[in-house]
This record gives structure tokens, sequence and C-alpha cells, in this order.
């Protein structure tokens, strides 16, 4: 097999990628740059229009496709998962080719270089997915919970199911190390909805589905909808929050201990028993994990029993992307200062596109809640008023102001990750070089990059 570091592994795409990008290769210091991952990738590579009247077909596409997979092969060969290259035409008429293999301290991105955050602290996660339910004193279940109604319901509706035993039951808690409510308990030992029991009986699946409302999971896709199950690049999840106010049903959590999911809603949203209400919830409601957030839950019924012999289908998820004071965005069409930012509950300050005079973070030091700051390159007077910032655990700045806090010797120490803001086009090189001494900082795995040269033979296919 071949290796990713053989010049020969890549002659196929970078004759593709100079075809492609010829005017722009030519340019003194010009270069092209890209991404290839296991069954994905980014090349600057110009397909073919298809002709009128006719959509593109892979045939069309078939020397990218072919040399792609070439570099997915040699991926497969050595181990890797992924791959970002940037491609350079030499005055002597030489190509050459930097490999990036960004290593287990930094997490994908997009765009060139292709780097996401650093993770300066082996294991760190970002406050919200350390959060765990809030005691609601109390809590009980809701008076519409009914185990044995919802039992008899099922029974009517799909008389012929297959039942799980109470020993399936028990090695499902056991399994999961917690113990089953009573609801989810009648549930199953009405069906288990395993494929096997319904043998060429096809429709059996929908039987079930319209019984209970969901599609069912067998007793062993049972889960614990905790932090963990919702991962979440640091880039993305360091700028959210959990806010779960007074009356509320369900906690704005990430995950729970108490969120056992048994089922799907046929869109890719989880549908759960719930066994940390929020403060105006009951203990077994059954909620749904919307597929396209990363945090919060919806209520979807006050009990299972409700949920099933209702026929309850409607639900919101109620999360806003827009959660002042906890959350305050600074640019154009937000707030219009830092100070208008400023409260002591504020976790996150994202500094956006700005047209006015740079601004001061002095209205937010202090602070005792501030734990991420992101700024859009330019923004800030005074870089190092980053400094005072103490409790900060994540920082996204540009490449200039990084500079100036490295040059000070003022990076925060309390980081836990931290992120590069590339904006426009920006040479890689300097980008990933800037990566490393963050990540040297923290003694952590540094960006490699190898260098191939070689000749290509354009009149080759």
């Amino acid at each position: 097999m071949p290796s990713i570091h053989d010049f020969a592994t890549w002659e196929p795409l970078l004759r593709l990628v100079q075809a492609s990008n010829a005017e722009r290769l030519a340019e003194p210091g010009g270069y092209v740059t890209g991404q290839i991952r296991h069954g994905s990738w980014s090349v600057p590579v110009r397909r073919p229009h298809p002709l009128p009247g006719r959509a593109a077909q892979v045939e069309d596409m078939q020397d990218e496709f072919d040399a792609v997979e070439r570099v997915q092969r040699a991926l497969t060969a050595d181990g890797a998962d992924k791959v970002s290259f940037m491609m350079e035409t030499a005055p002597d008429g030489k190509t050459v080719l930097h490999l990036f293999d960004a290593g287990p301290a930094v997490e994908p991105g997009f765009g060139s270089p292709y780097l996401g955050a650093l993770i300066l602290v082996e294991g760190a996660v970002p406050e919200p997915w350390r959060r765990l339910p809030e005691p609601v004193p109390g809590a009980v279940p809701g008076p519409s919970a009914d185990p044995a109604l919802l039992e008899r319901t099922l029974r009517e509706r799909i008389p012929d199911a297959v039942g799980a035993t109470e020993a399936e039951i028990a090695e499902t808690e056991a399994r999961l190390g917690v113990v089953l409510p009573d609801e989810l308990k009648a549930l199953y030992r009405v069906t288990r909805a395993r494929w096997e029991d319904w043998g060429d009986d096809y429709e059996a699946a929908d039987r079930v589905l319209d019984a209970v409302g969901c599609e069912l999971f067998a007793l062993d896709g049972l889960y614990i909808a905790d932090a963990e199950s919702r991962p979440c690049p640091w880039e993305f999840a360091a700028t959210d929050a959990v806010i779960t106010s007074l009356d509320t049903a369900v906690q704005g959590l990430v995950g729970s201990p108490g969120w056992i999911v048994f089922g799907d809603n046929g869109g890719g949203d989880r549908v759960a028993v719930d066994l940390t209400p929020g403060p105006r919830g009951h203990t077994g409601q059954i909620i749904m994990l919307d597929h396209e957030q990363n945090i919060g839950a919806a209520l979807l019924a006050d009990s299972l029993t409700d949920m099933v012999v209702n026929c309850r289908t409607d639900w919101h998820s109620g999360r806003s992307w827009d959660q002042p004071p906890v959350v305050a965005r600074v640019n154009l069409r937000s707030l219009d200062s830092v100070e208008a930012a400023a409260h002591p509950d504020l976790e996150v300050l994202g500094i956006g596109v700005w047209e006015g005079e740079p601004l001061s973070l002095a209205p937010v030091v202090g602070l005792p809640r501030l734990r991420t700051l992101s700024a859009y390159p330019g923004t800030l007077a005074d870089p190092l008023e980053i400094a005072e910032l103490t409790g900060l655990e994540y920082l996204d700045l540009g490449p200039e102001e990084w500079r100036v806090l490295l040059d000070a010797g003022a990076v925060p120490r309390s980081l836990s990750a931290a992120a590069i803001e590339v904006q426009g086009d920006r040479h890689p090189l300097p980008i990933v070089a800037l990566a490393n001494e963050l990540l040297a900082l923290w003694d952590r795995p540094r960006i490699t990059r190898t260098v191939l040269e070689g000749h290509l033979d354009t009149a080759q296919p």
C-alpha cells in the first residue's frame, strides 16, 4: 500500500489541482490548500459543468474521485484519520507539497489551514458539558402517570407483541446503572421491540410505532443521554451556556444521568424519560432531544402514559440563540458596546464584526462567571486587557492579538482551549507556527509538517 508521505501517492490529485489553479500557483508566493478525511474531502479542483439538460454524473468527476481515493487508501495504510495539505509551485518547476498532521491536541476545523480549537488541557471539556442537574426537591411523577393504564392500552393496540422478561429488564438496569421507572418497565413488558421477534412481518414495526408514538428502541438500545453523548467541538460548545429558569419544566442541560433515551421520532430527535426535571416539571416526564441543538430538551408529555394514551406529538425546543445576560454578542446587529454586555451573570462574550473604534474590555474585568471570550480580529483596543480576565477557559482571537499576548507573556494560564480566528486569505504556515507556540506553553503535542517535492508530469492523464 502507498504511504501518505510518498509524493507518488499525491501525483494524480496534484495534477488536477494544478490544472484548476494554474494562475494562482504561478503567482509569487501562490499556494492552494485542502483536506482529505475518510469519507469526505475538500480539495481545490474545478469540476466540469454538466451538459445542458443533464445533471452531474459520477463519471464527470471520476478523475477527482479516483485521485482522492488513492490518498484515502494511503491514510488507511498509515493508520491516519485525516491530512491537510498546502501545494506550492517552486520557481524551478518543482511542486512542493506540505502535509500537516494536527495531532491529538487540535480539533478539526474549517478553512485554511483547517485548524479547530487547540486543546490545551488534555481531556478538558467546556463548562456546559461539565454541568450536572440541579436538585429539585419535591419533584414527583405527573398526575397522568399510570403504569397499569399504559400497559392495558398497549396490549389492546399490539396484542401479538413479544414482551421483555423481568430478567431482560434487570439486565438493562445493570448495564445502565439506573433503575428503570415503572412506566418504562410497563412499556417493555408489552413489547421488547426486537426485529427478530417480527420475522418477515415488516408491518409489525409500524404497528409498534403507531401504538407507542415513536420508533421504539430495543432494550439493548436504551442509553443515558449524558453530556458525553452529545459531543460538540470547543469552538461551538464554549460559546453556549446552560440556562434553567424557575418556570421551566426541563433543565437546560447538555445531558443528564437521568435522561433515559428509549426512542426516536424518525427524524433523528431522541425521545427520553426525564428523571431530573426542571422546577416546573415532573419526574418521569417525556422529553425530546433536538438533534440540531447541543443543549437542552423540550417537553413532549407529562408522563409516558400521557404520551401513549393521548398520542402527544407536539413539541418545541424553546432554545434561543440570543441568551442575555449569560451569553452576549457585541456586533453590528446585536449589542452596541461592551458596557451593554457587562452583567454579573455573563459567561460568554462574543465580539463580532465592528465598524466603530476598537473596544475596551474594562467593563467586563472582574465579572465572576466570564469564561469565554471571542473577538473578531481588530476589534480590541488593547489585547493586553485580556490578562485581567482571570477566569477564562476559552479564548478565540485573531493572529495579531495572539501575537501581542505571546510577546508579552500574557496568555491567560486559566485557559483549557483556544482558537485562532483566521479571516481572509492568510498563509497557513504562520498560522500553524502560532498554534504551535500556544501548544508549547502547555507542553501539548505540536502540529507536524512534512514537505514533499517532485515534478508533475502533466502529460499523464
